[in-house]
């Protein structure tokens, strides 16, 4: 039988609380972040999903400037002392990451999208990235196979590439790449 955690708070939840329940509940398969005080807890991706992450963190990192870093999740970027997030794919600056986490708004955030996180991937985590200063945030469905890219202009995220299959992707933000959303899914 396990053991029930008591996470003491009065209000919204603190990352020095996700870090609490992240001890407790250590080497779990499931994802724990934190939005505006309230914990997001998602199970572990399934197969295309984790082949979508790979295959573009892999073509990320092969063609990415040597002042940028790209790194898959779990790894914690802090935007506020109530949202600590855990993008697919992050991609910073080598200079704003600590060990630990980044503590800073990332250049890009990918999320890919699962039944469960969907809506809050499309929502909530779009608008916290836009409020935070992420100059681009991709979402990849690997379903359809599809990509949508936004690009942070005056404050606000324009669309700027959205493909299907073999639809060719040509980003220049951050940095020069082409693929299609049916490379995301070669394994």
């Amino acid at each position: 039988m396990g053991t029930m955690t008591v996470i003491p708070h009065a209000g919204p939840l603190t990352r020095d609380d996700l870090e609490l329940l992240r001890g407790v509940e250590g080497g779990s398969a499931v994802r724990y972040e934190l939005l505006d005080g309230s914990v997001i807890v998602t199970p572990a991706p399934g197969r295309w999903h984790q082949t979508a992450v790979l295959t573009l963190a892999v073509l990320l990192r092969n063609s990415k400037p040597e002042d940028l870093v790209v790194l898959m999740a779990p790894f914690d970027v802090d935007l506020a002392e109530d949202t600590s997030l855990q993008p697919d794919i992050l991609v910073a600056r080598r200079f704003d990451l600590t060990d630990a986490n980044l503590p800073t708004a990332p250049v890009l955030a990918v999320e890919v999208l699962s039944p469960s996180t969907r809506r809050i991937d499309l929502t909530l985590k779009l608008d916290r990235y836009r409020e935070a200063g992420t100059a681009s945030y991709w979402v990849v469905d690997p379903l359809v196979p599809s990509i949508t890219s936004w690009e942070l202009r005056d404050g606000h995220y324009v669309e700027v590439h959205s493909a299907q299959g073999a639809e060719q992707v040509s980003v220049r933000t951050p940095f020069p790449l082409e693929f299609t959303p049916d490379d995301l899914l070669r394994d």
